[in-house]
């Protein structure tokens, strides 16, 4: 990189910086946000970095880089400094993640080096509920158990591939997945209705900040769809994250997916941002 570069690594001197910069929008940044409370800022074992772009000595934006890349309050100039960054360093990522303006500036310029996509999710809208859900809770639906992780793993491995078209487990035979997976059920941010051995729905809480938390892996079994699983699941899972969790429950979804955008409204959730991925 040339030394007149905006773009830095940022570490642990510049941590109030960030957490100003995140705390504009909680909501929108609750991943990025989480990622480092419980890493740290500076770069770590795992090839983690935070990228910061600063302007007369101020930090205006920043781009957290890890198996996600995702820009956080990056405008044209930012986002252009951000990718000839990542074209100097090469793509270590998996997806490309954020704001959809921001993520499509970056991903046009970045493209003749890091292209083709595997897939493009160009509009994923992004929801919020802060209140008790609009629809009665599954009272079947509960925290996963230690005990309980070989029923769920499968669920989450079955979701995991429907959604993002790949399985968590080609990489490393699905070491870090269930790690992950174990690492949610430990800390009671894994919920499911468990019936006779069989997942009948289930949704993990991935990111906790005091401000706000997102939920993920929402899924169905497949035989047991349209019948109602997914508004009483999510009433179930938001009444659980507002009372132990935190005040404001999250999450995205595409924009393609109309049961459960449907489902997600009539539980009480409003769209209150646009996110974009970049899947490789």
């Amino acid at each position: 990189m040339l030394r007149t570069s905006p773009v830095r690594i940022l570490g642990e001197h510049d941590r109030e910086a960030v957490r100003a910069l995140l705390d504009t929008d909680p909501v929108g940044n609750v991943f990025v946000a989480s990622r480092l409370m419980s890493t740290g800022i500076g770069a770590n074992s795992a090839g983690t970095e935070v990228w910061g772009h600063v302007e007369r000595g101020r930090l205006t934006a920043l781009c957290y880089s890890g198996a996600n890349l995702v820009p956080v309050n990056a405008g044209p100039a930012a986002v252009r400094s951000f990718a000839e960054h990542a074209r100097w360093r090469g793509r270590r990522c998996s997806s490309i993640v954020g704001p959809v303006e921001a993520v499509n500036d970056f991903w046009n310029q970045i493209t003749p080096a890091w292209g083709p996509a595997r897939a493009i999710r160009a509009s994923q809208p992004v929801l919020e509920i802060d209140h008790p859900p609009a629809v009665p809770a599954d009272p079947l639906v509960r925290r996963v158990s230690p005990s309980e992780i070989g029923v769920l793993l499968p669920a989450c491995v079955a979701m995991f591939t429907e959604e993002v078209g790949v399985p968590p487990d080609s990489g490393d035979g699905g070491a870090l997945y269930r790690a992950r997976v174990e690492e949610l059920v430990r800390t009671g941010r894994a919920l499911a209705r468990i019936e006779d051995g069989r997942v009948v729905f289930k949704a993990e809480i991935g990111a906790v900040t005091p401000q706000a938390c997102q939920i993920q892996g929402v899924w169905v079994h497949p035989d047991l769809r349209g019948r109602g699983h997914s508004s009483a699941g999510m009433a179930a899972v938001v009444e659980y994250a507002l009372a132990e969790v935190a005040p404001r429950v999250t999450l995205y979804v595409n924009d393609f997916n109309t049961p459960a955008r449907a489902a997600y409204e009539r539980v009480g959730f409003r769209q209150v941002g646009e996110s974009m991925s970049v899947l490789f």
